[in-house]
């Protein structure tokens, strides 16, 4: 089953709990939360703390994107009974199997980023302990940026890649998506989409998330 995990950082704030209501009523399977440092990515966003202010006022699991320097030392900070997955980039770990086992250690489902310039090669050696692997397509930082189209090739190398080594792998893909690319994508391999203007920069909100499902099909 292909999901959508609309990105709350292109969310209202100042409503956000009601945001969450609407797309979760609409059909919408998971949160994607974006966590960003102003370091690893040249943009702040916000912490745990506003992600365990939904927690138990939705029945959608969280999942979490840490671009963020040093994110071992955050990683507990994001772990709650809704967590599903904490997603951390390779570039920002220095011993990325360590942060895996790190973050599996907290019952939680262990991603990897690639940024648009970062090759599958760095899978190599941790492909199979990892159940998600995030393909950026688009460079980290700011929501409603353009599609980069080398990340359909990208996407169908991995899919490849999964159905050889680790078929329980889910690929997720963040940056640019919308309703005229994301059936591109999902023909592609990717299994959960993640999508942020192209839903909360919606003025029906919830029609954008039905759109996306009905796609989906």
């Amino acid at each position: 089953m292909i999901q959508l995990a609309p990105s709350i950082l292109s969310a209202d704030f100042s409503r956000l709990g009601k945001s969450v209501e609407t797309i979760e009523k609409a059909g919408a399977h998971l949160i994607h939360v974006d966590v960003m440092d102003g370091h690893f990515v040249p943009n702040i966003s916000f912490g745990s703390a506003v992600m365990k202010s939904l927690a138990g006022k939705t029945s959608m699991a969280f999942d979490v994107h840490l671009m963020i320097e040093e994110p071992d030392r955050y990683l507990e900070d994001f772990v709650t009974e809704q967590t599903e997955y904490i997603t951390v980039h390779q570039e920002a770990c220095v011993h990325l199997n360590r942060t895996l086992q790190h973050i599996k250690s907290l019952g939680v489902k262990a991603g990897i980023a690639l940024n648009p310039a970062t090759p599958l090669s760095v899978l190599e050696y941790c492909l199979e302990d990892v159940d998600m692997v995030l393909i950026m397509s688009v460079n980290p930082g700011f929501g409603g940026q353009r599609f980069i189209p080398s990340a359909l090739n990208k996407v169908k190398r991995l899919y490849r890649m999964k159905n050889e080594r680790n078929p329980k792998l889910k690929i997720e893909i963040d940056g640019g998506i919308n309703l005229s690319n994301v059936r591109s994508v999902t023909d592609a391999g990717v299994e959960i989409v993640v999508a942020g203007s192209s839903v909360f920069g919606c003025e029906d909100v919830a029609g954008s998330v039905k759109k996306f499902i009905t796609e989906f099909k």
